[in-house]
């Protein structure tokens, strides 16, 4: 009777495996089929009502939403020095930080009082840079600041390079007071780690720009909002990765504090914060990093430095100095990340060595102070050691270089380029941004609230519902379809470098030791950066802004894909081979399909880093809501329709955010 029971129940379980089997297959097949339905019952209802309820809307024109935001920014101006909320919070705030950036730029970059220079000049700064790096880092770090910081003066763009690391300063100063103790609270407290998530996920999301014009209406333009802005965009990674040093160290050590007696605080001083040095140094690095990048685009709202060159440059097309400029951002970038970067591994050096290890450095340390007080006095007391010798040929002779080369690619190569942008313009985004802007506006939310329901579940339909119905509030429906189909474009291009050179890294080790570097190094770049080499080559359009945007974006892309590629276990790659699959079959039925999870976070990464390019595309031509949020800044009757634009591109981000992140969930579920 045992066997006659066992054997039944066995057949019981392999008929459910062998009916179970299909009914899976059966649902991954059926939701490509509903997204396949959606989207041929989108193209036919396209064809019967295209031109219909599109919501279009000309560029000088603004609904009454516009008209209101207007109103308000032109109220908030005529009660700014009345209304009590100004008088004692937003002004008084304005007030601290513009006198803390003013307080540096005297330093460093501007004349102060009755002096025709700053407090310290270039010999002083140099000596600064030179001694910190050393200090922090290393000889060969200290050597590169040293060289960065001598170049700018090379570049005839001392001034405007320190106005950039005076407002970095600033804002990264003002960021960390806050974002640490955030980040510790958040690290040591699930609930409060709970609070946090949500508001960091939505600063993360949004598009840099969109910072910039609701703080000029409590702030007004100029450095003072620019560095608010800086701030608020720079603070973030702080706070997330602090949250992530403290709850990183290992239990049984802060239970053998606790052992030991230890209050909450001394655990905290002496355990969990110098265990979490090196992270949190990494934290600071991405600060630095992200203040930098939102410093040079704050120009637009009249933020001093280099960033406000290469706008000058940019809407004038003048790719010479545009290219200079983006250089000396570049140079600063590399060298505030390598200070940072050594910064960390020194803290991990010293933690594990203890005292010794800062024993035989501490007389070289005083030396080197000696050196670097020596060179303040000098700048300050001396004119020849305050203002930078020569007339910045080397900038010239660099502008110059970058105008042949620009004139002989434009002469040369515009075949190859015009043909290209040709293939993908009319291939790919004109079709694609007909359907969207010549659809009727109820047509495409359903779509996307449909699409969203599928990929992401009923939480991420409901987002999409909510984000339809205020793109529409909004006015700009039709702007907002243009940089939706730019976007999309964008995000295919991305994903498909992403998966070619992010296979190619995953599979060989070689290959990510060499490709790596680069594209961390292209990660620090500011997005101004990635214009101007592109607007030589394809001239002020909204290709240009779409290849940007995909130089921008795709390194996140590769190097998630080249993860998620690399963590697929080896002992299943083997049994591919030894049943005698190829190479190809391995990539495409083994690791491929086993790292859907990344494929789908990359996707996520790719969306949020294009369209956070939109209104620096708009800079050379991208048009649409790029332009907008441009035109706001410099059109007083535009302001409203500038902020409007603003909110739809904050409304795009959230959409796909949690349209992706939510498929990337069910896709590792």
């Amino acid at each position: 009777m045992t066997v006659a029971v066992e054997k039944p129940e066995k057949a019981d379980k392999t008929d459910k495996v062998e009916k179970t089997a299909p009914v899976a297959g059966a649902r991954r097949v059926s939701r490509g089929m509903v997204v396949a339905a959606i989207l041929v019952a989108w193209l036919v209802l396209f064809a019967v009502l295209r031109g219909k309820q599109t919501l279009t809307l000309a560029a000088a024109d603004l609904t009454d939403l516009h008209r209101w935001f207007n109103d308000v920014n032109d109220s908030i101006g005529a009660d700014r020095n009345s209304n009590p909320l100004f008088l004692y919070f937003f002004n008084e705030i304005r007030l601290v930080i513009d006198n803390l950036v003013t307080f540096i730029q005297d330093l460093i970059s501007q004349p102060s009082a009755d002096r025709p220079v700053p407090q310290i000049g270039w010999l002083g700064v140099v000596g600064i840079a030179g001694y910190v790096s050393w200090a922090v880092g290393n000889w060969r770090v200290a050597l590169l600041a040293v060289a960065g910081f001598t170049f700018f003066g090379l570049q005839g763009l001392w001034q405007e390079s320190m106005d950039t690391l005076a407002l970095t300063l600033s804002a990264v100063f003002v960021a960390l007071l806050f974002a640490i103790p955030l980040g510790v609270w958040a690290g040591l407290s699930d609930r409060f780690n709970r609070i946090m998530t949500p508001f960091l996920d939505f600063m993360q999301t949004m598009p840099t720009f969109v910072y910039l014009a609701p703080l000029t209406l409590f702030f007004l333009i100029g450095p003072a909002s620019a560095t608010i802005a800086t701030l608020i965009y720079a603070a973030p990674p702080a706070i997330r990765i602090t949250a992530h040093a403290i709850r990183s160290v290992p239990e049984t050590t802060v239970e053998a504090a606790d052992s030991l007696g230890a209050t909450r605080r001394q655990a905290l001083l002496k355990v969990l914060l110098p265990m979490s040095k090196r992270t949190v140094v990494m934290g600071v690095n991405q600060t630095i990093m992200a203040a930098l990048a939102m410093v040079t685009i704050a120009a637009l709202i009249d933020a001093p430095g280099l960033g406000k060159t290469v706008v000058q440059a940019l809407q004038s097309l003048d790719v010479g100095t545009a290219f200079n400029a983006g250089l000396a951002i570049v140079v600063m970038a590399i060298v505030l990340d390598r200070v940072t970067t050594a910064a960390s591994a020194r803290a991990e050096a010293a933690r594990r060595s203890g005292n010794r290890f800062a024993t035989w450095r501490r007389p070289l340390l005083a030396a080197g102070a000696v050196v670097a007080v020596v060179l303040i006095y000098m700048s300050h007391t001396y004119l020849w050691a305050a203002e930078f010798p020569g007339e910045g040929s080397t900038g010239s002779n660099i502008a110059s270089a970058a105008d042949s080369v620009t004139t002989w690619a434009q002469d040369n190569l515009s075949g190859i380029t015009n043909a290209f942008r040709d293939v993908i313009t009319n291939g790919l985004l004109n079709p694609f941004q007909t359907v969207l802007t010549d659809s009727p506006w109820w047509l495409v939310g359903a779509v996307l609230i449909a699409l969203g329901t599928v990929l992401g579940g009923w939480r991420a339909g409901v987002t999409a519902a909510v984000c339809v119905g205020l793109l529409v509030g909004t006015g700009v429906w039709s702007d907002s379809m243009t940089t939706l189909a730019s976007t999309a474009v964008a995000t295919v291009l991305v994903m498909l470098l992403g998966v070619v050179f992010g296979v190619w890294m995953g599979r060989s080790m070689l290959v990510d030791r060499l490709l790596r570097p680069t594209l961390d190094a292209a990660q620090v770049m500011p997005p101004f950066v990635y214009l101007v080499p592109f607007l030589a080559l394809f001239g002020a359009t909204r290709f240009t802004a779409i290849v940007a945007a995909v130089v921008y974006a795709v390194p996140v892309a590769i190097k998630i894909i080249a993860d998620g590629v690399r963590a697929v276990p080896e002992t299943t790659v083997e049994a591919a081979t030894a049943a005698g699959c190829n190479t190809w079959q391995i990539i495409t039925k083994v690791q491929l399909p086993m790292s859907r999870s990344a494929l789908t976070l990359a996707t996520n990464q790719g969306l949020i880093y294009v369209l956070s390019m939109v209104v620096v595309g708009g800079l050379v031509g991208a048009g649409a809501l790029g332009y907008d949020v441009v035109a706001g800044f410099s059109q007083g009757e535009l302001y409203g329709k500038g902020l409007a634009a603003g909110l739809a591109i904050v409304l795009l981000g959230v959409m796909f955010d949690r349209i992706t992140q939510a498929a990337a969930r069910r896709t590792s579920a």
